[in-house]
């Protein structure tokens, strides 16, 4: 009897697939399209018939696997990145900016080697808190020299413990640059910038590189993407894109073109289910960021 109602239930749902692909079938065909995560490619249209009998999976093509470490697929480390996240105490927001900014011109000044490339507040997301960039370039040899002078100098001593009074947590992470994105460079005012950050999945970090060097061309109609970064050392499997745009209205309206062209919704379709958990702050810069 049990047997009879499986087959019952299994020859129902059947006839409804059917049902529904007669119907409407683009959709269907999308619930389908997002069940697999692990390829970022399909194969040409021109596939040979055999291939196509095999149905959509079969003609998903896995991403080929680089001959060397992710890192050095996706990056180059002559240059490592810092990202500095702050947690001020609201009542502290404006001596910690004025004090932060006598510390990047003390980095400067001491021959550290480090450039300060970008400076915010959060505007929207994690209230009174600052995000910095910092640029290291020759590696993690100037990245050692800095850190060096900046545990040993009487100066960022006092600094810190200045600092320390203001802050309620601190984090930093070490990233590297996608090489696909443009070259972080100074940008005249006046911008807001978004930080959106994504969770991977372990072990899907070179897909989402392979689908996003073939999106970013979708996302360049109004200059605006400033920086891509993963990380390196610290919250590892994170990626961090770094966009700018005149206003929030601006945002919307340049995210919205997106779709229109072809190409832009296969990287969001494939991109998506490779993430755990994502994050958007929209940033301020400070009045000495390099980036305004």
């Amino acid at each position: 009897m049990a047997g009879l109602c499986k087959s019952l239930r299994f020859l129902t749902v059947q006839s409804g697939i059917r049902i529904s692909l007669k119907a409407n079938p683009a959709p269907f065909a999308l619930k389908f399209r997002n069940l697999n995560t692990s390829s970022v490619l399909l194969k040409n249209d021109h596939d040979s018939d055999d291939e196509g009998a095999k149905g959509w999976f079969g003609r998903r093509k896995k991403a080929t696997q680089p001959e060397q470490s992710h890192s050095m697929a996706l990056s180059s480390k002559e240059t490592v990145y810092e990202m500095q996240f702050h947690a001020v105490k609201p009542e502290y927001m404006e001596e910690y900016i004025n004090q932060f900014a006598t510390f990047q011109k003390l980095m400067k000044d001491k021959g550290t080697g480090a450039d300060l490339v970008g400076s915010f507040t959060v505007e929207i997301g994690d209230q009174d808190e600052a995000v910095h960039i910092w640029q290291y370039p020759g590696g993690y040899p100037v990245l050692n020299k800095a850190n060096d002078i900046y545990r040993t100098d009487s100066d960022f001593v006092e600094f810190r413990k200045k600092r320390n009074m203001m802050l309620r947590s601190r984090r930093n992470q070490i990233v590297l640059a996608f090489s696909f994105w443009p070259q972080i460079q100074p940008r005249e005012p006046s911008h807001i910038y978004e930080l959106r950050s994504y969770t991977l999945k372990p072990g899907t970090l070179y897909e989402w590189g392979s689908c996003w060097a073939n999106g970013i061309k979708h996302r360049q109609t109004n200059n605006e993407p400033v920086a891509g970064y993963f990380t390196h050392i610290g919250n590892l499997n994170c990626c961090e894109h770094i966009w700018a745009y005149k206003d929030l209205q601006t945002r919307k309206e340049t995210r919205e073109a997106a779709w229109n062209r072809p190409g832009w919704d296969q990287c969001v379709s494939y991109t998506v289910p490779l993430i755990r958990h994502m994050k958007s702050r929209i940033l301020i810069p400070t009045p000495f960021s390099p980036l305004q």
